[in-house]
């Protein structure tokens, strides 16, 4: 079975020509162009390696890697960044990357990296055995944040022990708040994840839908759970 990349870049000429060069050297390449794609791919579909860029829009590769490192996924991640200082360096590290390759950058150099990232984490061969085929860990059905758990299977959703009445496109928009709890969420990336296109500016389509979500969500003497970031976006987190 050829290995698995999910190779999330923002700049399409790049993302284009390594997802060409990957599909040649016989990778089974996943493109995506921002991070919250990236996050929802690997929750659908674990890859073996992520091959992310650090300076996507909305949700950036650090973010990417350190939620996937919370939830405690360690399938190696190798980040593409244009940042040459050492702290930008140590940034990508201390978020849980495990290697990294500056732009401009030769493909090989990025095939060779992922090698040996894969190495790292390919089964010990016996002496003159075959390595034994591991299984996979099933993804978990329920996913978890704020005292919000869902079930995006059956669609359905609970606040605590109360389970919450929501239409799809209010499913669909707290799916997306849970997966990246903590992560503010700028409005055209919502618009473009939840409806496909972003309304504009002047569009209060989102707004309304988060007011929907709050009423259906608060509860007396419980902290609110959706928190608005003036000019930016929203935010799902318990404080």
């Amino acid at each position: 079975m050829p290995q698995t990349v999910l190779l999330a870049e923002d700049d399409r000429a790049i993302r284009n020509a390594l997802e060409r060069a990957l599909t040649l050297e016989g990778y089974q390449v996943m493109a995506v162009a921002d991070g919250v794609e990236a996050l929802a791919q690997a929750h659908r579909n674990r890859p073996d390696v992520l091959l992310l860029d650090v300076m996507m829009p909305g949700i950036d590769g650090l973010q990417v890697c350190r939620v996937l490192r919370a939830e405690g996924d360690r399938t190696p991640v190798l980040m593409l960044t244009a940042l040459v200082e050492t702290a930008d360096r140590i940034a990508g590290l201390d978020a849980g990357a495990d290697d990294y390759v500056v732009k401009p950058f030769d493909v090989e150099e990025v095939f060779a990296r992922l090698r040996a990232l894969l190495r790292r984490t390919s089964p010990v061969e016996a002496a003159g055995a075959p390595a034994a085929e591991v299984p996979r860990p099933l993804p978990e059905r329920f996913i978890e944040a704020a005292g919000i758990r869902m079930d995006p299977q059956a669609r359905r959703a609970w606040r605590g022990a109360r389970e919450l009445e929501l239409t799809r496109t209010e499913f669909e928009l707290l799916e997306l708040l849970v997966r990246n709890a903590g992560i503010v969420l700028d409005h055209s990336t919502i618009y473009d994840r939840i409806w496909g296109y972003d309304f504009g500016p002047g569009s209060k389509n989102l707004a309304v839908y988060v007011g929907y979500l709050r009423r259906k969500l608060d509860e007396p003497d419980a902290p609110q759970l959706i928190h608005t970031v003036r000019g930016v976006g929203y935010v799902l987190r318990e404080d």
